[in-house]
């Protein structure tokens, strides 16, 4: 009983374990999305500086370009801080808004004040250069983060810092706009235009503009981003259901049911080879081993049996202690179900012959199988609860197999299988049939409890198998 219950405490651990770890596997893809987006954003960002550092070479003259090219670097140091900040210990969650706040607040400065070495020219009218569009392409970059929050505090700092700075400029004593003229009454066609021509003027409501396309940009890439956000996270949960369902069933089935669109859980009834393997004498052993040696040991047998259960195709549908339930025909049905679970049966028989002489080198006792195989017509569907389903294989089928896995103790034998299973398996694969039979010796009609009608079987010795 204390063998049991630290087995089943195992299992709740296993279980507790595995889903911690998925939760952390989760967690962690997400995160080095957003590692690639902000390396992606970097990137981006410094070859935008270096287009735009190339482009004022050209477009600016020497005597002022090196202004805008020591302030350009001084952007490039900034990027790079904060890169190298995230990869480091010293991140923190609001180390992404600070530095956007920073760097639009830095950008709209040199945006509106003047070069103060060169230009005299009123601060109005670096207002009328179409600078804005520099702050645009901060913005895009964000996108690549997959933080639609990010985006969001982004477009809104952009917006705030270009109303603050314009504001500023508006409100000097020598800024003139259509506002200031309003006053006067009617303005007639050249009063307006020799206004707009001043150097002095400040077109107000085409900032406000600004802001507005600021804002709603930032509003569109942060639906964007989130979008993408989703679909990360959705193609994180189908890789993370394709290794739930990778745990009970082969890496061929899984393929097969990821591309169902119709539910695993519906009830049906279809026919199915089931095979139930168990370790011979294991109360015995595990009498006179230690707990911990008990658990190892069943890892290690569960193991081999599920390599060689998915090597053919076939369902591993639970652990039952020191044994194994195995199912061939599900979730649909194959051509070769009678086959694959015979040779999953032999497969398995080899491995831990394997083993035990590897087991023996070392002074271990060897591990003696037990398989027990029937074939028929079976209820698939899901059972259980509402707060708890399983998908689980039921009928006479599935009964008939496990008392059968039982018989091999009192016939002597290391595999039985039923009559009905042997003609299935000629019918299904009769060119194969022979080859795996040999060594199977037809038997009496056994008894089985809870069944009225004795069972035909087939035997295979140790020796034979």
């Amino acid at each position: 009983m204390a063998i049991a219950r630290l087995a089943q405490s195992e299992a709740r651990s296993g279980d507790r374990h595995a889903e911690r770890r998925i939760r952390e596997q989760f967690e962690r893809a997400l995160s080095n999305e957003e590692a690639t987006g902000r390396r992606f954003s970097t990137g981006a960002l410094l070859i935008g500086l270096g287009v735009i550092s190339l482009w004022l070479f050209i477009q600016v003259e020497l005597a002022r370009v090196w202004y805008y090219q020591a302030i350009l670097g001084m952007f490039g140091l900034l990027v790079m801080a904060n890169y190298l900040v995230a990869q480091s210990r010293w991140d923190r969650p609001w180390r992404t808004y600070v530095f956007q706040l920073c760097f639009l607040a830095l950008l709209v400065a040199v945006i509106i004040l003047p070069n103060p070495f060169v230009e005299s020219w009123p601060i109005q009218t670096r207002l009328r250069f179409g600078n804005f569009v520099y702050v645009l392409l901060f913005l895009t970059p964000i996108a690549l983060t997959f933080r639609p929050l990010a985006m969001i505090w982004a477009g809104v700092c952009a917006g705030l810092a270009w109303a603050i700075g314009v504001a500023w400029v508006v409100t000097r004593p020598d800024s003139k706009t259509f506002w200031s003229l309003e006053s006067a009454g009617p303005i007639a066609s050249p009063e307006l235009l020799a206004l707009f021509l001043d150097p002095n003027f400040v077109y107000v409501e085409g900032h406000i503009q600004d802001v507005v396309i600021v804002l709603l940009m930032a509003a569109v890439l942060a639906l964007v981003v989130w979008r993408s956000r989703r679909l990360v996270l959705s193609q994180i949960g189908i890789a993370r259901e394709r290794a739930n369902l990778a745990r009970y069933f082969a890496p061929t089935v899984v393929d097969r049911l990821a591309q169902l669109d119709a539910p695993l859980g519906a009830t049906r009834v279809q026919p199915v080879a089931v095979l139930f393997a168990d370790i011979v004498g294991f109360t015995r052993f595990a009498e006179g081993s230690d707990p911990q040696t008990v658990v190892a040991t069943l890892r290690a047998f569960h193991g081999k049996l599920e390599r060689a259960i998915f090597d053919q195709g076939g369902t591993l549908d639970k652990f039952l202690g020191d044994g194994v339930m195995a199912t061939f025909g599900t979730p649909t049905v194959g051509p070769h179900d009678a086959r694959s679970a015979l040779a999953a049966a032999l497969a398995a028989c080899a491995a831990i012959e394997r083993w035990n002489g590897e087991r023996m080198a070392r002074g271990e006792p060897a591990i003696t199988i037990s398989i027990g195989i029937h074939y028929g017509p079976v209820v698939l569907g899901d059972i259980g609860s509402e707060r708890r389903m399983e998908f689980a294989v039921l009928g006479d089928v599935v009964n008939v197999a496990q008392r059968l896995e039982g018989l091999t103790r009192r016939l002597d034998c290391q595999i039985v299988v039923s009559d009905d299973f042997v003609h299935a398996l000629r019918a299904q694969s009769p060119g194969e049939a022979d080859a795996l039979l040999t060594g199977f010796c037809a038997a009496q009609a056994q008894e089985l409890r809870g069944r009225a009608q004795p069972v035909a079987v087939w035997t295979l010795t140790a020796l034979a198998a």
